[in-house]
């Protein structure tokens, strides 16, 4: 078996360390590039690789379950992908929902439709992709769960087509930004956490995204899980998707407008405005709480802010033994609300 970063640093040097994770990542990820053991390329991607054109985008997406199922859409994060919900799907699937789990823009196989198009991602048009999504697989009303940006875009549509959403999973609460008002200060510590929020906002942190993306991912990854050890070959399985050709021109521009340093779209100016007032989300929602997360800190127990800004709050629970990615880690929470939800 191959050994693990964090058992690679228990016994090399810190240069021998990123010399083998980097070789063995690499291997890795010309394998799925090739596709391994005689496997053509969309089946080393993933199950069932399928695509759906909206106005903007053509997204990539997989489909598990009966087609006439409840519609489930799970929505993963930054810096993450689709294989963050493996273990999601199953206990759906087997319930008879249809289990959707798209790519975000900028990820995977999605892709935008006109080559000339600013590769922008500001909250509202994450969130208005979820709703083209369902669209156009002309999808009346469905179910969420998310996490990180994927919450966020949750939030929003749960906000701007409260009908159309049965219910939600709200993995790390509330995710509504205010883009319009500069924010206040906050503790070094906790801005700390966000250090490389502030680094894309600089030329010198969108160079080193462009050169070396994977090396910052990887960090992530396990410095917002610091109970759980990736393995090279769980990596190698989502490295593929920060590979996308716009991967790096939406994840600057998200940090940079959430920070007011860059413009968004037009279409979205009166979205923005009345999101910036921080609507309750007012859906039947279970909000899972990560009680590892090196993001976001210890949960706190009250469950008041949650009660706040989900309206109609079924559930709030802190899920131990769970990082920032809370599906990867524990799958059966997420599978678990859903169902609770879904009835």
């Amino acid at each position: 078996m191959t050994p693990t970063r964090r058992e690679f640093l228990e016994t090399a040097s810190a240069a021998s360390v990123a010399t083998a994770a980097a070789g063995a990542v690499t291997q890795s990820m010309a394998q799925l590039a090739e596709g391994t053991n005689g496997r053509s390329d969309a089946e080393a991607a993933g199950p069932n690789p399928r695509s759906v054109a909206t106005a903007v985008l053509d997204i990539g997406y997989e489909e598990h379950g009966p087609p006439g199922g409840t519609a489930v859409i799970l929505l993963h994060g930054f810096p993450y992908d689709i294989r963050s919900f493996d273990g999601v799907v199953a206990p759906l699937a087997d319930a008879g929902h249809r289990v959707l789990v798209p790519y975000l823009r900028g990820y995977g196989t999605t892709r935008f439709r006109d080559p000339s198009a600013s590769r922008m991602a500001e909250q509202a048009a994450i969130a208005r992709d979820v709703i083209d999504f369902a669209d156009a697989l002309g999808i009346e009303q469905f179910a969420t769960a998310g996490f990180d940006w994927g919450n966020r875009a949750a939030c929003i549509a749960s906000i701007l087509e409260p009908a159309r959403i049965i219910g939600q999973v709200a993995i790390g609460g509330y995710s509504v930004q205010n883009t319009v008002t500069p924010g206040n200060s906050m503790p070094a510590r906790i801005a700390a956490r966000f250090w490389y929020m502030w680094y894309f906002n600089t030329e010198r942190g969108r160079a080193a995204l462009e050169a070396d993306r994977h090396d910052i991912i990887r960090y992530l990854w396990d410095t917002w899980s610091p109970q759980w050890t990736y393995s090279d070959e769980a990596y190698a399985r989502s490295a593929p998707s920060f590979d996308n050709p716009d991967f790096v021109e939406v994840v600057v521009h998200s940090y940079r407008h959430r920070l007011l340093n860059a413009p968004g779209e037009e279409r979205f100016l009166d979205v923005e405005r009345r999101l910036a007032e921080r609507p309750p989300v007012p859906v039947p929602a279970i909000v899972l709480h990560p009680g590892a997360s090196g993001l976001g800190g210890t949960p706190s127990p009250d469950p008041s802010g949650d009660q706040a800004r989900f309206t109609d709050l079924v559930a709030r629970r802190i899920v131990d033994g769970a990082g920032h990615d809370l599906p990867a880690h524990r799958p059966d929470a997420v599978a678990d609300a859903l169902l609770e939800l879904l009835g």
